[in-house]
């Protein structure tokens, strides 16, 4: 149901959030400036494919640091569960957390899904790689869990 949502696009800046992270600290998009954030939504901590996801941005922060780029990762999920996710994992990257799913809204990212035949309200798995002025530079509204990592680093080449 991608086609149905309704995307900041590139060039344009990137919606103002605040909200907490697995720690409970506050975080907000202004506290990225100056580094390119990797912004993606996924839907649900400890699944199987956003677990794949966010192992893959793992193994890449050095490449992503040769960029001055930060990933961060949002979900509807509470700060709890989010810490549980990065001690699983062993994360080496923030987790924040959208309950109330207004930051999802805010980047269109938040939408009808459907699974087994059934459909429901969740957020869809899109990146947004923001650059250091807080403008999007690029949008990727089709995941692949496994090769996200791989096509972040492509993109962020390529700026």
């Amino acid at each position: 149901m991608c086609s149905a949502l309704v995307l900041p696009e590139a060039g344009t800046p990137a919606p103002a959030f605040t909200t907490l992270n697995q720690r409970g600290d506050t975080v907000s998009l202004s506290d990225y400036q100056g580094k390119t954030l990797i912004l993606y939504f996924y839907p649900k901590a400890m699944t199987p494919g956003c677990t794949t996801q966010a192992c893959g941005l793992r193994d890449s922060q050095a490449e992503l640091a040769a960029h001055n780029a930060v990933a961060v990762g949002i979900s509807p999920d509470a700060p709890a569960r989010l810490q549980k996710f990065i001690d699983r994992d062993q994360l080496n990257f923030d987790l924040l957390s959208d309950e109330d799913h207004q930051i999802a809204e805010a980047y269109g990212v938040w939408g009808l899904k459907k699974f087994m035949g059934k459909e429901y309200m969740g957020i869809n798995r899109i990146t947004f790689i923001i650059g250091a002025d807080g403008i999007i530079q690029h949008v990727m509204p089709k995941v692949k869990t496994k090769s996200h990592h791989d096509d972040v680093i492509a993109l962020l080449t390529i700026a």
